[in-house]
């Protein structure tokens, strides 16, 4: 029987730089698990939800996001706790908009993605990538 390969899991303060913090710890898990192939697109996939937590979870002082980044045959899931209840929309922006784009990216990017509820306050966004083609 192989081994099982334990997923990653990290937290953060909403702070914007953790967002860059956190790619860089999901490249790292990628080039572990042989699963480079899946960087640009998990990252960018990774970049949104965290930043959408970070920007509209809007919890009391010191609860922190969590991510999980999830190995799994042929694929990986990306998953962003908060302690809001509130689920992700997406919206219908504007071509000139600055922003409001990142659910679009992420149903572009992700073979699947969705919300769910978890233990304790809040929600889990999560998405699932896969190395072969769409």
């Amino acid at each position: 029987m192989g081994s099982h390969i334990e997923p990653v899991v990290l937290r953060w303060s909403r702070h914007p730089r953790c967002v860059a913090l956190a790619r860089l710890e999901l490249r790292k898990a990628l080039a572990r698990w042989g699963l480079g192939a899946l960087e640009d697109s998990a990252t960018l996939v990774l970049s949104e939800l965290l930043t959408n937590a970070g920007r509209h979870a809007r919890v009391s002082p010191g609860r922190e996001i969590e991510t999980r980044y999830v190995p799994a045959p042929g694929g990986l899931r990306i998953e962003v706790h908060d302690a809001s209840s509130v689920p992700p929309v997406r919206r219908a922006t504007a071509d000139d908009a600055q922003d409001g784009r990142g659910l679009t990216l992420v149903d572009a990017l992700a073979d699947s993605w969705g919300t769910d509820g978890r233990a304790g306050p809040g929600k889990v966004v999560w998405a699932e990538l896969s190395l072969s083609p769409r």
